[in-house]
């Protein structure tokens, strides 16, 4: 396996040499080797299997699911999943090609060899990516701009080809299919007691939607991501700018409910949720320079920076959880949020304010108590995300998408420093 990071390490001596100390290097170059390691090691333990990597099992505790909803037990008894098997528990958790998070793994690997060159970290990236082909033809999940974006769409600025390029239009327009003009929004989930069910997380699915558009020089793919924008930015956000989960429509377009499937309650405000949401309308306003969707992304980037009372600004799984000792902290909602600031702070008059906050969260999931060490955290990069805990899943364990955010993230700050 290769140790070494030719690019990087040049680049990094540029700017420690130009720019900045040099021990301010230590820490990126320390990530970049962890990472290029892990997803190496666990690529080519994998390479025969159909499956990717998506976090580690874990298990809960009722008494901790009550401590930390603040809910009596019963308000369980219809949403817990079933605790893995003790045979399972902390071991690889593995997905196949048709769940959410299957593009993240690929996408990592082409992040790691975008940021080293070594060529072995790409022939590893095509082959996951190649993995995914079948979801060209998949229309029963919002995802598929997570699960096609992440990975051909970074095979597309690292390794252009046509046949990319049909396959990401194909799969656009399969997001559009799910589009309805009334309500103005793309649905999210075919199951649950919702009637239109239109989630946050939706706002990252709307990327694909505008390289789609780039791609073929047709509007429609952009007008769709626009007008979801706009829908959710109408219902999805309160006062203060912290955003619901779960936004429900009737036929008609009027809302049928405001809440949460992943957070602590109704009213408060999921972590990576509000991530998406910085995140999403950071993409819409580079996409179309609508002040609009600039002015949006600022508020809950503002927000953000209040809310979040953490000593290393990684916030608990949820901002209105309680604040002890034993609350989970969710690297993926600190990743998520460090990759959008620093693409606001280049948009912003007010930019330096958001690249340092997310410069902070990049040291800190960079320290050993987040970044783990070669050989361990079954081949992971980050360390205490949490999937699902009103499910009792994925609980402070390593997801595939913080890993992603977080190399999203540092090549992001290193093209700054460039």
């Amino acid at each position: 396996m290769k140790k070494t990071l030719p690019l990087c390490t040049v680049l990094l001596f540029l700017w420690t040499s130009c720019t900045k100390p040099e021990k301010e290097a230590i820490w990126f170059n320390k990530a970049i080797d962890v990472a290029a390691y892990q997803l190496e090691a666990t690529a080519e333990e994998l390479a025969n299997s159909s499956l990717l990597p998506r976090s580690i099992w874990t298990g809960y505790n009722m008494d901790f699911l009550v401590r930390q909803m603040e809910q009596e037990p019963t308000c369980f008894q219809d949403s817990l999943w079933p605790n893995p098997p003790q045979e399972k528990i902390g071991q690889r958790r593995l997905c196949n090609i048709y769940d959410w998070t299957s593009g993240f793994f690929p996408g990592s690997l082409w992040y790691a060899y975008e940021l080293t060159k070594d060529e072995k970290l790409k022939t590893l990236a095509i082959h996951y990516t190649n993995l995914l082909n079948p979801l060209r033809y998949y229309k029963d999940n919002h995802d598929i701009g997570f699960m096609i974006n992440c990975s051909y769409g970074n095979a597309l600025r690292l390794a252009p080809n046509d046949t990319i390029q049909s396959l990401i239009v194909e799969a656009a327009e399969n997001l559009c299919s799910r589009f309805n003009e009334r309500i103005g929004c793309i649905r999210s989930w075919d199951f649950g007691h919702w009637n239109y069910p239109v989630i946050i997380d939706n706002m990252m699915n709307l990327e694909l939607l505008f390289k789609a558009s780039k791609l073929t020089q047709k509007s429609k793919y952009a007008d769709i991501a626009q007008q979801h924008a706009r829908t959710t930015m109408k219902n999805h956000f309160r006062p203060d700018y912290t955003s619901y989960h779960v936004v429900s429509y009737n036929d008609d377009g009027t809302v049928e409910s405001q809440g949460t499937h992943q957070g602590q309650n109704d009213a408060s405000a999921w972590a990576r949720g509000q991530a998406w949401a910085v995140y999403g309308y950071t993409v819409c306003y580079h996409e179309t320079h609508d002040l609009d969707f600039l002015n949006e992304a600022l508020h809950i980037a503002d927000m953000i920076m209040q809310r979040v009372q953490t000593n290393d600004s990684i916030p608990y799984w949820d901002y209105d959880a309680p604040a002890s000792p034993e609350t989970p902290r969710d690297a993926s909602a600190a990743a998520v949020t460090a990759s959008a600031f620093l693409a606001l702070s280049t948009q912003s008059s007010d930019g330096q304010k958001y690249f340092k906050y997310a410069e902070s969260i990049l040291k800190n999931l960079s320290e050993k108590e987040y970044l783990a060490a070669k050989g361990t955290n079954q081949g992971y990069i980050l360390k205490h995300s949490v999937g699902s805990l009103p499910h009792g899943s994925e609980i402070d364990t390593p997801l595939n998408y913080a890993d992603y955010y977080y190399l999203e993230a540092l090549k992001r700050y290193l093209d700054m420093q460039k």
